[in-house]
């Protein structure tokens, strides 16, 4: 269970403004080749996102119903719903996060290589 919940923490740390503002701290949980597919069905890489750090506050967005599901030694899968308190909107969320190091379920550094997000 701690694996479970430092994934979801981390989860939400990019969902956060002190880390989205943070590009130091965006690069540790973002994995070198990291993609994602946005809910408007745009594409996005690492670069994109570390290029594209939100200059103002990003509308508050809160995570409910986060699960991990383990897939094998080193990857993981977290799926939640995110809420965007300024419009309403419900995404639900997937991300696959590898481990980079260590031997075992809870040892080495996670880091997020796949995110989607799709409008409910």
């Amino acid at each position: 269970m701690e694996l479970e919940a430092r994934l979801v923490s981390m989860e939400g740390e990019l969902l956060a403004q002190q880390v989205r503002s943070d590009p130091a701290r965006l690069a540790e949980l973002l994995h070198a080749d990291f993609t994602e597919v946005g809910r408007s069905g745009r594409s996005w890489t690492r670069a994109d996102v570390l290029a594209s750090m939100p200059s103002d506050d990003p509308p508050a967005i809160t995570m409910r119903d986060a699960r991990v599901e383990l897939i094998a030694p080193g990857v993981a899968l977290v799926l939640y719903v995110s809420h965007d308190a300024a419009t309403g909107r419900l995404t639900q969320r997937s991300s696959l996060w590898l481990r980079e190091g260590g031997r075992d379920w809870s040892g080495g550094v996670w880091k997020m290589r796949f995110h989607q997000g799709t409008d409910l």
